[in-house]
């Protein structure tokens, strides 16, 4: 269930004027004055609480979809004068949704709006010591580490090798943890491999060393740990891709195969998801998939390497609507989360904070700025991702006591307003009781024993 906009206490404070001075090559968008905008929206022009956001977010998504641009340009004016990427989080998530909507409207009105793509969110490239710190600011990542560890330790008992296929979008930054568990083993650490794709989806965060590098790292971490290490990287051709920022999956799967992956039946198989199944198209592909989609396509791929414990972890929402308007409301009323969150212990100016709350900014963006194979923030929930795993024959696996403890233990480290439940199939991390993250732990059907 997700939250309105009205809901959270914490958003409704007010938000005050101010210049935010989004660039533009035409500034005259925003010379509206009071008295020339709709009456409906006039309201919103004093203390402005989410629900009036919202209000005004839709009402200038439904002119762009019906090409209003003047309706457009007056919806932006008031948001122009209401958002701030250094005021309170009402503001600060705001200043994301008008990048974004201009980054739509100078696609969709380019014959009439004319704007700068410098309002756009670029990245830059962390480092190793950057992304640490990053992951930790708040537990949407080590919540998943967290329970993926615990549950990956549980299912590799007795096993004396290890392959972990690892596909996410954090640099394998929750492997050292696991390697450390390993050596501490009371009968011993077993072989740990780890293979990753040598592409990504490119979405923050953003390294600045390579997936070899990563590997160095790892492998010296282990051989400090005593722990026997392989690291493989997968070779994916992205000269396959039409569209330069696509990401070639269909050149990833067809690396997955027993002899490509070099897989031994004396070895445990762990398959391991964060972030990364919703970059997976799920439209039809046809051909030789019979017409399943890739995300179906990599699932039946999977089911079909016997992995003895697949982990899927993701955000708690469902932002694969074809509407514009659902999405910019799902979006709105899930993403308040980390924006709130953030409020709680950095101070407005943080660059930490800015940062984390840019690259929340850049997903907006594609949510809402794109469609097409441009938009890769294609994300489902929890609900619709465990439905999606028993259809393609996957067994789901309860999280055990220990992992419970092990989580509540790590949640303990941050702040109050985070929780944890049991919901179904998941273990989901929540937010002052609403879902943010989940996780999942799965088996092939006939391997749940």
């Amino acid at each position: 269930m997700h939250i309105k906009a009205t809901a959270p206490q914490s958003m409704k404070t007010e938000i005050r004027p101010n210049t935010m001075s989004i660039p533009l090559h035409n500034p005259s968008l925003f010379n509206a004055t009071p008295n020339s905008i709709p009456r409906a929206l006039r309201g919103c022009l004093g203390s402005l609480d989410g629900a009036c956001i919202e209000k005004l977010l839709l009402h200038c998504a439904s002119a762009l979809e019906s090409n209003d641009v003047t309706l457009a340009q007056q919806v932006m004016w008031v948001l122009n004068n209401v958002a701030s990427s250094v005021g309170d989080p009402n503001q600060r998530l705001a200043s994301c949704f008008l990048r974004a909507l201009i980054s739509r409207a100078s696609s969709v009105c380019l014959t009439t709006m004319n704007f700068n793509s410098s309002g756009t969110i670029h990245r830059r490239l962390m480092s190793v010591t950057e992304l640490a710190g990053y992951v930790d600011v708040i537990p949407w990542h080590r919540f998943g580490f967290c329970a993926s560890n615990s549950a990956i330790l549980k299912a590799i008992q007795g096993y004396s090798r290890v392959h972990i296929l690892d596909f996410s979008i954090t640099h394998c930054m929750q492997w050292p943890t696991l390697i450390d568990a390993l050596a501490k083993r009371p009968e011993g650490p077993p072989s740990l491999r780890i293979t990753v794709p040598s592409y990504r989806p490119l979405v923050p965060p953003l390294l600045n060393v390579s997936a070899e590098e990563v590997g160095l790292r790892l492998g010296n971490f282990a051989k400090y740990r005593d722990v026997p290490f392989e690291f493989k990287i997968i070779d994916v051709d992205a000269s396959s891709c039409k569209d330069s920022s696509a990401f070639p999956f269909e050149s990833v799967l067809s690396h997955l195969t027993p002899s490509e992956l070099n897989l031994r039946n004396d070895e445990a198989l762990v398959v391991n998801c964060q972030n990364w199944i919703r970059y997976l198209s799920d439209e039809t592909i046809g051909s030789a998939h019979e017409d399943a989609s890739l995300r179906d396509t990599f699932l039946d791929i999977i089911k079909g390497l016997n992995p003895c414990i697949m982990i899927v972890v993701d955000e708690d929402s469902d932002l694969s609507a074809s509407s514009l308007t659902s999405r910019i409301t799902t979006c709105f009323n899930y993403l308040w989360i980390p924006f709130d969150a953030l409020e709680t212990f950095l101070p407005k100016d943080s660059h930490q904070r800015l940062e984390y709350e840019s690259d929340i900014g850049h997903k907006i963006e594609n949510i809402i700025s794109y469609e097409g194979i441009q938009r890769v923030e294609r994300l489902e929930s929890g609900e619709k991702m465990s439905q999606r795993m028993k259809n393609a024959g996957f067994f789901s696996i309860p999280f055990s006591e220990e992992t419970i403890r092990e989580v509540k233990f790590l949640l303990d480290e941050h702040a109050s307003g985070w929780g944890m439940k049991r919901e179904d199939d998941m273990l989901v991390l929540t937010w002052k009781g609403h879902n943010s993250v989940f996780a999942t732990a799965w088996v092939p059907n006939g391997l749940e024993d």
